[in-house]
């Protein structure tokens, strides 16, 4: 009972959240507003990679772990397992967004405003303008990684700032109706992360509308293979379907 009345109350806190960035005007978002939007919103989210390493001389491994919980009584004792799954876990984070959306680059303009509160007017001015870019008849989604497994993440960003043609064979847009638009063009990284351009047309006609359904991004990334879907119903703002 306790843990359901947890799970409603973080769903709650969530969807006020939420709640609270569309009604707020952008230039009142806080800095952890501004991240949300860019990694986990209705135009933004994040796929996790969690590694575990082998443990250094002294830690307790998974195998040693599972013994110690055989062994070990009392409902609060932590396995080895779990505590070297503390200790030793790696992860690798992409964070997926549609910069075509207007409140993901809302979010970006935001937090650098935030960062760097000392920039001149004019400056500040000439970056607000990107807010209202036309990006014509192209959809661009971003991908930027970080995480602690530098192992990974090394040969990842390698891999984004390479050759362009493995992308343009596998990454793609798809709606519910399974109607695709494929790549058309890609930009290596920059602030901004790497950029996947889409045709914002098929067949003539938009895309996406509001009886789309969902979107789903995918690309291969060497062997990793991305796979997100977003609910076109929630991408709404200010009464526009923005994507």
């Amino acid at each position: 009972m306790k843990r359901i009345l947890l799970l409603c109350a973080v769903f709650i806190l969530s969807t006020v959240s939420v709640t609270a960035q569309k009604e707020k005007p952008w230039t009142e978002w806080t800095e952890k507003d501004a991240i949300k939007v860019m990694t986990d919103s209705a135009w933004a989210q994040t796929q996790k990679e969690l590694t575990d390493v082998d443990a250094p001389t002294g830690a307790i491994s998974a195998a040693a772990g599972k013994r110690e919980t055989e062994n070990t009584s009392g409902k609060n004792a932590e396995s080895g397992e779990t505590i070297g799954r503390k200790n030793m876990a790696l992860t690798l984070n992409y964070h997926l967004a549609f910069l075509t959306a207007k409140p993901v680059r809302q979010a970006f303009i935001r937090y650098l405003e935030l960062k760097t509160p000392e920039t001149p007017a004019d400056k500040a001015a000439e970056r607000r303008a990107f807010i209202d870019r036309d990006f014509g008849d192209y959809i661009v989604v971003t991908l930027k990684l970080d995480g602690t497994d530098k192992s990974k993440l090394g040969p990842a960003n390698q891999l984004l700032s390479g050759d362009p043609k493995g992308f343009k064979e596998t990454a793609y847009l798809e709606r519910k109706d399974g109607k695709r638009v494929s790549l058309a063009d890609y930009r290596v990284p920059d602030q901004l992360g790497a950029k996947f351009i889409f045709p914002r047309t098929l067949e003539g006609k938009p895309f996406l509308d509001a009886s789309s359904g969902e979107v789903r991004f995918y690309v291969e990334l060497g062997k990793t293979k991305l796979s997100r879907r977003f609910k076109v119903a929630d991408m709404m703002y200010d009464g526009k379907l923005e994507y």
